[in-house]
């Protein structure tokens, strides 16, 4: 028996529950987590960003880049992305059983996107029931599902961005878009679509928002068995009660994406599984320093506080004597032409004279202050790069045409491919980026997850539908 209202829907030809598993970046969901998730009952998302492959044994391939140059570290990237989803679709496949449904989900601003997604559903044909993607504007979604003969679900955050898709894009393919993912800016884990006309401090209802997108789709034409997705800070059913069965909002279907990271399946190490127990309301940061631009949520620990004091420690300098800027710095950089005003010098003092004695340019005309060892690992980082999105302010790499952004690297970001490789293989909580969701702080408080107890997914799923 399920919660109030909450009937299965018909999706991809088959009757499954309204829940849908949120994919999560590297390595995060896996097909452990999404093919249980399927089968019971409801759409579990294989994750195809960076997404693990297994030698003959059965072991993770570690991703090594041992080319020379980026653009060739960028072809073997896109090798291990293909070959990664290729195997996680399938063990999901395999792991449902013929229940529920598997969407693959990508970014539209890693590296390659396009190639990743047509190199996977290539090899995965009659696996995948759908494609979800979110981050940029992912205009070749419909023509690439259409090709392959699989669903979409364009992720966006407004029915602003949905509009500009639609008339761009997806009406050319209205009977294979499954669904709109709704995502909340304020409250979703991960990467998250706020605009520039929206204050990240502010968060907004959701309700009058998704009401708006209903509102569009309904302009549009769309067919009303096309779902809205409500992504981001979905715990329990019961909070959405005004929504299911709501003529105002039509269609509704609920994306989990922080909920799974705590279940027996969850390829997750255990590390971050027992972190996420501890977590108060606040903990989660929305903030500005990934390398995508875009605004993500991630939970505040040494790692994201670090970046937080780096920026910090941040002046702004003019190459000539001007305005303000009346003294020449005298710490931290080689030359003298950095003008900076006399506050500011006395600043970079204290700041060298606690250890931070280098001071790197950012594309903003300012400079930061960090420890030699910082600078070592930034410059090692930087040189590094794979080519792991198709813009990256931290080591102005692009994935196409000359291969670089034009813009100086920025030293107040840091290398995503690599933290988020590090934490979902085993790496140190506090030393690498932590994606969350902002209800993190529930598991604390949810009786289900008392004394220690995890869930299976299936267990997770039966306990959804109660509406708890």
């Amino acid at each position: 028996m399920s919660f109030k209202g909450l009937e299965p829907i018909n999706y991809g030809g088959r009757e499954v529950w309204p829940l849908i598993e949120g994919g999560k970046g590297v390595s995060a969901t896996n097909h452990a987590s999404s093919g249980a998730w399927a089968a019971a009952g409801g759409v579990g998302t294989v994750s195809a960003v960076n997404a693990d492959s297994y030698d003959a044994e059965g072991k993770i391939v570690p991703q090594l880049y041992e080319q020379m140059t980026r653009k060739e570290r960028h072809e073997q990237l896109i090798r291990y992305a293909i070959d990664g989803a290729v195997e996680q679709v399938k063990r999901a496949h395999d792991i449902a059983g013929g229940n529920g449904a598997i969407n693959i989900n990508v970014l539209w601003e890693m590296g390659g996107a396009q190639q990743v997604l047509e190199g996977t559903l290539e090899q995965t044909r009659g696996l995948v029931t759908g494609v979800t993607c979110g981050a940029g504007m992912p205009y070749k979604l419909a023509e690439i599902a259409q090709r392959f003969g699989v669903h979409y679900l364009p992720i966006v955050s407004s029915a602003r961005a949905f509009r500009a898709l639609w008339k761009r894009s997806y009406s050319k393919v209205p009977e294979l878009m499954a669904a709109v993912v709704y995502e909340d800016p304020w409250l979703a884990g991960g990467h998250n679509g706020l605009s520039n006309a929206e204050d990240p401090l502010k968060p907004e209802d959701p309700y009058p928002r998704v009401k708006a997108l209903r509102e569009t789709m309904r302009k549009e034409g769309m067919s009303e068995d096309t779902a809205i997705v409500m992504a981001g800070g979905v715990w329990f059913l019961r909070e959405w009660n005004d929504w299911i069965d709501n003529p105002e909002l039509g269609k509704i279907a609920f994306q989990f994406g922080t909920r799974p990271l705590l279940t027996q399946e969850s390829p997750i190490p255990q590390g971050w599984k027992d972190m996420l127990r501890t977590l108060e309301p606040g903990d989660v940061l929305l903030h500005k320093f990934s390398p995508t631009g875009f605004y993500s949520s991630a939970v505040r620990n040494p790692f994201l506080r670090n970046l937080e004091q780096r920026s910090e420690r941040q002046i702004p300098y003019s190459r000539i004597e001007a305005g303000d800027h009346t003294v020449q710095l005298d710490v931290g950089v080689k030359g003298k032409n950095f003008w900076v005003t006399p506050h500011d010098r006395e600043r970079a003092r204290t700041w060298a004279a606690a250890g931070e004695t280098t001071a790197l340019k950012t594309p903003d005309d300012t400079v930061v202050f960090v420890t030699p060892e910082e600078h070592e690992t930034i410059r090692k980082d930087q040189a590094d790069c794979m080519g792991c999105l198709s813009h990256c302010a931290f080591s102005s790499w692009k994935d196409h045409d000359d291969y670089t952004t034009g813009r100086l690297a920025d030293p107040r970001s840091f290398c995503i491919q690599k933290t988020l490789q590090d934490i979902a293989h085993g790496g140190d909580t506090d030393d690498n980026l932590a994606f969350a969701g902002h209800a993190a702080y529930r598991f604390k408080q949810d009786p289900f997850y008392s004394n220690g107890y995890t869930p299976t997914v299936k267990e997770l799923v039966d306990r959804i539908l109660t509406g708890d």
